[in-house]
This record gives C-alpha cells, sequence and structure tokens, in this order.
C-alpha cells in the first residue's frame, strides 16, 4: 500500500446532496465505492478498490470509536457515528456514516455496506471535543490494547453519564 499521506488542515466539505456510498467484504477490503467517494476521497477507483477501507482513517480517529464500529457490525447490527476521514492529498473531510451488514440470499453476513452524507457542523462541533478526550487517553495509555481499553472506559462513562448509548447520543447532537 502507498504511504499514507501527511494531514493538513485543509478541510472537504460534502455538498447538501452528496451522498458517498461504499462497499467492503468482511475483512474490510473496498469492493465498491461510487463516484463522490473516490473524488472527495482523492483515490482512484483503482487505488481505492482491493485496499483497506482505513486507508481513510484520519489520525485524528479515536481507535476505541473504529472498535464500537466494528463490534456492532459484525455482530451484524449497523451503527451511525460522525468520522473524520483522510484523503489522499492529506486533506479532511467530516462524514455522518449509516453501516450496515449484508446479507447473501441465505442470511449469511458478506460484508458491509456505508452511506455517508454532509454532517451538521453543530454535531462536529459537540463530537469532537469527546474525540479529543478519546484520542489523549488512548496515547497517554499507550498505543496497544491499554490504549484502546482507556480511551472506551472514557467513552462509555461518558454515555453512562448521560443515560443514553452510542447511537443515541450520535442521533442526538
Amino acid at each position: 500500500m502507498a504511504i499514507r499521506p501527511q494531514p493538513t488542515q485543509h478541510e472537504k466539505v460534502l455538498g447538501d446532496d452528496d451522498f458517498i456510498v461504499s462497499k467492503t467484504d468482511l475483512k474490510g477490503i473496498i469492493t465498491y465505492g461510487n463516484r463522490i467517494f473516490i473524488e472527495i476521497s482523492g483515490y482512484s477507483e483503482l487505488e481505492l478498490l482491493g485496499a483497506p477501507h482505513s486507508i481513510l482513517r484520519h489520525p485524528d480517529m479515536p481507535r476505541a470509536v473504529f472498535k464500537l464500529l466494528w463490534d456492532t457490525i459484525q455482530a451484524k447490527r449497523e451503527i451511525c457515528a460522525y468520522v473524520k476521514n483522510l484523503a489522499k492529498d492529506g486533506s479532511f473531510y467530516w462524514v455522518f456514516a449509516n453501516i450496515t451488514p449484508s446479507f447473501d440470499a441465505g442470511g449469511n453476513l458478506i460484508g458491509y455496506y456505508s452511506v455517508r452524507r454532509k454532517p451538521r457542523p453543530e454535531a462536529i462541533q459537540a463530537i469532537s471535543p469527546l474525540y479529543r478526550t478519546l484520542l489523549e487517553a488512548e496515547r497517554k495509555a499507550g498505543d496497544g490494547q491499554a490504549g484502546m481499553k482507556a480511551s472506551a472506559a472514557i467513552l462509555h462513562q461518558a454515555l453512562e453519564q448521560k443515560g443514553v448509548s452510542y447511537e443515541e447520543f450520535v442521533f442526538g447532537l
């Protein structure tokens, strides 16, 4: 895989009517991406197809959030989340993502389908401080499982204090 881009402070913003659509296999390897996905990511279709979806992972995204996403979809449930992505040129773009498991005719899990749209600016302003807190916990505790556990504990504590699930929290922003 190519060298990960160096993040910049340049933000790309989805249009109000833009929807990013992608499909992956069970391991998160991209099998489909629509035109808007290709355009905003800055990668060509050839570069995206067969690449891990994590190619878009911005270092400002807490690993605990991705673990929550993976745990949920691997349990065959859909989830919504605010995600900061990294484009090929180092710019970033925020999305409100709906990720759902895909099944074959026999009900077997075969991959994942994601539709992302432009998030409300107020939601990004609300989620960003939480994500920074989670990242700080991950950095302090270390890169391994300890960092992930520390971050996840803070996330679960914040949700418990609010008396909501992650999805209820996300939809309330």
